[in-house]
């Protein structure tokens, strides 16, 4: 089942974000094959990251907890907040993702 990770930054860790990204990226690719889909939330100005949005299959809630937990974002105590949620994809994407 796929899982949407919804991660908010904590206020003003741009710093911190950019320190633990290169670890974030080489997590994420660990499971490339399972991600529907992963990128940075922006601030109104298009650019300022301000959290993450990822799509990820896992067997179970637990697994995707267990993920996370060990995410270094997560980790480094970046997010002020994070949410997990199964999710149905139910509509064949047009807008918004890389041509292949």
């Amino acid at each position: 089942m796929i899982y949407i990770f919804h991660l908010l930054d904590q206020p003003g860790a741009a710093d911190l974000r950019q320190r633990v990204r290169p670890d974030h990226k080489a997590y994420l690719a660990q499971q490339a094959e399972r991600i529907a889909f992963a990128g940075p939330l922006l601030a109104d100005d298009g650019q300022t990251m301000v959290g993450s949005l990822l799509a990820i299959d896992f067997a179970d809630r637990a697994a995707a907890q267990r993920w996370l937990s060990q995410e270094p974002f997560f980790m480094a105590g970046l997010y002020a907040g994070t949410a997990v949620h199964a999710f149905a994809n139910l509509w064949p994407q047009k807008a918004g993702f890389p041509p292949t």
